[in-house]
């Protein structure tokens, strides 16, 4: 239950330039920096081992920037949505800059939930001849092979125009599938028969 006397704030920051190579983990420690720099009334856990209250929308693959990223952190004290906006904007670096702050309701899902939809945006070295997306993606977790249906996460087709590669996926009960590995599949089999394609550019553009 939401303690009726603390305030969550949703932020919207995007994750470009080289801070796009970071990892998840990576960038959960430096929007918490970010936070603390900010002078924010940020809440803390109860227990022996108290942290940050903050919660993070889904986790971006290293080396993929992200525009419209989210995070929510819980404050002890109102502050103007505005004003906590410019205060952690003074306290961000360009490439991991907060966008827009906006409070949302205690019974609303938190950001490590609310959104299981992802679009992206792959600039490729060249231009596609072809788009050929994968029935099957093989991906690795914890030593052991998995196999995923495409199907199962991919939200209408892939699109292309020259150079630019737009997909979206869903995550849900048959958990997630990994935007670089289904992206990779993709080069791999629209590229038979040419050159390899390398990615000059890689974006989340939207959550839902």
């Amino acid at each position: 239950m939401a303690d009726p006397r603390t305030f969550r704030l949703r932020v919207r920051y995007a994750k470009t330039g080289r801070l796009a190579m970071l990892s998840h983990l990576e960038v959960t420690h430096a929007l918490e920096r970010i936070v603390r720099r900010s002078g924010l009334p940020f809440a803390l856990s109860q227990g022996f081992s108290p942290h940050m209250k903050l919660a993070f929308g889904p986790a971006l693959p290293v080396g993929v920037g992200g525009s419209e990223e989210v995070f929510d952190v819980t404050l002890v004290s109102y502050v103007a949505a505005e004003k906590a906006l410019v205060s952690l904007q003074e306290a961000a670096p360009p490439d991991l800059w907060p966008e827009h702050a906006a409070y949302v309701e205690p019974a609303s899902a938190a950001a490590s939930v609310a959104f299981t939809v992802s679009t992206y945006e792959v600039e490729l070295d060249r231009a596609l001849r072809q788009l050929i997306a994968p029935d099957q993606v093989t991906v690795v977790r914890k030593g052991k092979k998995k196999v995923l249906q495409v199907a199962d996460f991919l939200v209408g087709e892939p699109v292309w125009d020259g150079r630019c590669v737009r997909f979206t996926l869903r995550s849900g009960e048959a958990g997630s599938l990994r935007a670089d590995a289904f992206a990779r599949e993709c080069l791999k089999l629209s590229a038979q028969g040419c050159e390899p394609f390398q990615i000059r550019r890689f974006m989340r553009t939207a959550l839902a």
